[in-house]
């Protein structure tokens, strides 16, 4: 008991959306493994329902339970992209209910539950920087996870200067493949089109909400001890190279799903949908890299236009397809008849989920390529499997990431902002049967996975971090002791 009453105990919180979520309860999972305390924040709406929910923590890990917090938003919030600035000013009006339960769980016998030691380290969401702030004002050493990649995150970091160097706002009349100098690292490849799609539109980046918070949640990292990017030395040295002199510290410690996957118990209990594992029967019937995979991820929210646009370039590719397609995915259309387009299209080719077990179904022999909107956990999932990828990026970091994926790593096609369903068929097609971009996916992918391995760069990373949070927490507990004394 005297052991477990001095064992290092880190709060996790994640931004309360899907992709966040399963991200850090991957790194909650490593933590555990290396014989840590964690508690994990959920929202009030992404707590896994019923009473369930301690049952799931103690058969993960008895050194593992759930709280949650309120996001702040009304219960019929469609919590999709189009609401990704009312979730980041909801949540930050709600940091008083964090600032209490973190006061509470400092304190030996905390109340909460478990047994558990007073909290001594809190590792939150790079989107929920007043976690960081709070937790330094209470005692408590913080650091900053950021989930996107850190080329995104660079370039986040180094939008500020390229409003100096007048690269920003774009001028009139201006071409998006114009190429873009200020940030480091990127200057031989970067186009206009590939910086964070809110960056078309302004005059001054305050003109845009999310480019205006993403810019000041990113600067904000620095106050942090250090930041966590859920990412490999493989895949983004370059970029971690020159955040490194702007950060305490930083550790690349990823891809966390293939180093410390969380049960999947745990996994599907937070989800906003039920995964539909019947696709993997589906796919035990079709040939071998013969299947194009189709998701969007959890945020994206398309038009009526783009669907078919997608659809209709699919079809014509020839090749079978298996679609998630989530009910709050297509702007003003209801689910029931966007199947029916589906079906119509190929009906013994089309397989739609509402949501899918996404790691199954890339590692599965039958998928060919990934048709995916580049979100980073899609992108280093398909990384560590060697699935070649179709990019048609949406927002945010996925601008980015796609990119990358076409013309730093080579291991797919970018197709951002095309509009056209003959070019949607050409680059699936190509994606689909080009050896070199598949050498190329199959290559990147084998040195990731010795970055997880024991001894690979991200794995002797991690170790550094449990051992950074350890000495973190036995000095926070000193001090708290001598202030007690």
């Amino acid at each position: 008991m005297a052991a477990a009453a001095s064992a290092p105990h880190v709060l996790v919180f994640p931004w309360p959306v899907q992709g966040h979520i399963n991200c850090m309860l991957h790194f909650s999972t490593g933590l555990l493994a290396a014989g840590l305390y964690v508690t994990f924040v959920h929202s009030d709406q992404t707590l896994p329902a019923g009473g369930g929910q301690p049952l799931l923590a103690a058969a993960t890990s008895p050194r593992l339970r759930y709280v949650s917090l309120p996001d702040g938003l009304p219960d019929g919030h469609p919590r999709n992209a189009d609401g990704v600035v009312q979730l980041m000013e909801s949540a930050q009006a709600k940091a008083s209910a964090y600032r209490s339960l973190l006061a509470k769980l400092v304190r030996p016998g905390d109340g909460a539950g478990g047994g558990f030691p007073p909290v001594t380290c809190v590792v939150a969401d790079g989107l929920l920087p007043f976690a960081v702030d709070i937790a330094e004002e209470i005692g408590v050493p913080a650091l900053s996870f950021r989930t996107a990649s850190a080329c995104s995150f660079l370039a986040y970091l180094s939008l500020p200067r390229l409003f100096e160097l007048g690269e920003l706002p774009f001028p009139a009349g201006h071409s998006l493949d114009e190429p873009v100098r200020g940030v480091p690292g990127m200057e031989s490849f970067l186009r206009r089109r590939d910086l964070p799609s809110q960056c078309r539109n302004c005059t001054e980046f305050q003109n845009d909400p999310l480019l205006e918070k993403v810019i000041e949640f990113t600067a904000r990292s620095r106050n942090a001890r250090a930041l966590v990017l859920n990412t490999a030395a493989s895949m983004e040295r370059a970029a971690l190279d020159n955040i490194a002199p702007h950060m305490c510290d930083v550790f690349a410690i990823g891809p966390l799903h293939a180093m410390s996957p969380a049960p999947a118990a745990a996994a599907a209990a937070g989800s906003q949908w039920r995964e539909d594992d019947g696709c993997l029967a589906w796919l035990d019937g079709q040939a071998d890299r013969s299947v194009v995979y189709v998701s969007l991820g959890s945020l994206t929210v398309i038009s009526l236009e783009q669907f078919t646009m997608l659809l209709s370039g699919l079809a014509a590719a020839g090749y079978p397809f298996l679609w998630v397609l989530r009910p709050d995915m297509v702007v003003d259309s209801q689910s029931a008849a966007l199947r029916e387009a589906l079906t119509a299209a190929g009906p013994s080719k089309a397989h739609v989920v509402e949501w899918a077990p996404q790691r199954d179904v890339l590692r599965h022999r039958a998928v060919g390529c990934f048709l995916t909107h580049a979100g980073w956990n899609s992108t280093v999932e398909a990384t560590v499997e060697g699935v070649p990828m179709v990019c048609w990026p949406f927002f945010v970091d996925q601008q980015m990431n796609s990119r990358f994926v076409g013309a730093v790593w080579r291991t797919g096609l970018d197709m951002k902002d095309v509009r056209d369903a003959a070019v949607v068929e050409k680059t699936v097609r190509e994606a689909m049967e080009c050896p070199e971009i598949r050498a190329s996916a199959r290559a990147l992918s084998q040195r990731v996975r010795q970055d997880v391995a024991g001894g690979g760069s991200s794995a002797a990373e991690f170790k550094r971090l449990v051992e950074f949070i350890v000495q973190l927490s036995t000095t926070n507990r000193a001090a708290a002791v001598a202030i007690e004394g």
